[in-house]
């Protein structure tokens, strides 16, 4: 048994990061080696001396959508709206507060009561909803909102903030925030070193900030969040290890699509479909070898890879000095390489 209380920490509120720093990669980068058990600390922008030619940096380039919405009911109620995804011509969705929704109930737009919805029918968690028009990308860019985290305080922050540079389809409901860090520049400068960019896609759902409730970690039931990793850059992963590259995973969401399709196959190929895999110390890596993350909260999934990753003892460590040092945490944060 593995006890979720051990993945609790004491985290001061203030070094919750509320916006980003710019230039992005100026960011504190801290830096573990898993093998001599030591850190040190570094910015990001000095990544590149950590990486060699012939390594793969492996970036999820799914893109945030603005995917909150305010609706109320015909009879006034106000309820608000969060699109997870696409599920034929229904979205499923959190509807909130929802101890009174019920199917067949239309729930109209605040903006513009011409947009209309019916509720159709409750899932576990989540409801699924009929748009009575076209959801097409105007419509998210014209009415919806942000869905930033909760623990971000400021709500006027652009959508172009918490997105990473190289986003290219739209889907996530959460920023994979590890990416934050690059610039262009940056990343032109590791591809010239001779490191090879590739992208998977994974769309981040709204489980990801919600923290471990049970009391064995092995109890807890992981969010499905659909991912694709395509042919081609499967190859390449496969290509660059053969010759003794290692692959960079930037963020928690690249390293499930990589180790969920090499669990199924033993290998990597090309798939899409949804993962629940959940990560945690025991966990046996097939691919990743190197992982760029940011500090996550206490008690999360998010955490728990990273602890199974770096291993406990060394992360929760890490941790403590992270705090100590007055580093930044969560989404807007500042990040770490584990190699």
């Amino acid at each position: 048994m593995i006890a979720t209380r051990d993945f609790d920490f004491t985290l001061p509120p203030e070094l919750i990061a509320q916006r980003p720093v710019y230039p992005r990669d100026t960011s504190r980068l801290m830096v573990l080696d898993r093998q001599k058990k030591t850190w040190e600390h570094r910015h990001f922008f000095e990544l590149g001396e950590y990486l060699r030619s012939g390594d793969v940096l492996v970036v999820n380039e799914s893109k945030v959508l603005k995917a909150r919405f305010f609706t109320r009911k015909t009879t006034g109620g106000k309820v608000e709206v969060l699109f997870l995804r696409l599920r034929g011509e229904f979205w499923e969705v959190l509807l909130h507060p929802s101890s009174r929704i019920h199917p067949g109930q239309e729930l109209l737009l605040i903006n513009d009561p011409d947009y209309r919805f019916v509720v159709r029918e409750r899932l576990r968690d989540t409801w699924l909803l009929e748009p009575l028009f076209s959801t097409d990308q105007a419509f998210f860019e014209r009415f919806g909102e942000v869905p930033l985290p909760p623990y971000i305080k400021e709500r006027n922050i652009p959508l172009k903030d918490y997105q990473t540079v190289y986003a290219r389809e739209w889907g996530s409901v959460a920023a994979p925030t590890a990416g934050l860090h690059f610039t262009p520049e940056l990343l032109q400068k590791l591809q010239k070193q001779g490191v090879t960019l590739l992208s998977v896609v994974l769309h981040v759902g709204p489980g990801t900030f919600r923290p471990v409730k049970v009391e064995r970690v092995e109890d807890h039931t992981m969010h499905r969040e659909w991912f694709r990793l395509d042919s081609p850059v499967a190859e390449a992963i496969l290509d660059a290890r053969q010759r003794g590259g290692r692959v960079v995973a930037v963020g928690t969401t690249t390293v499930r699509v990589l180790e969920a399709v090499w669990q199924k196959f033993g290998t990597l190929r090309g798939f899409e479909g949804e993962t629940d895999l959940f990560i945690y110390p025991g966990f046996h890596f097939g691919v990743t070898d190197a992982l760029i993350t940011n500090f996550h909260l206490p008690r999360s999934t998010l955490f728990m890879l990273v602890c199974a990753f770096g291993g406990t003892d060394l992360v929760k460590s890490a941790y403590r000095e992270a705090i100590e040092k007055r580093y930044r945490f969560y989404s807007f944060g500042d990040a770490m390489f584990i190699y």
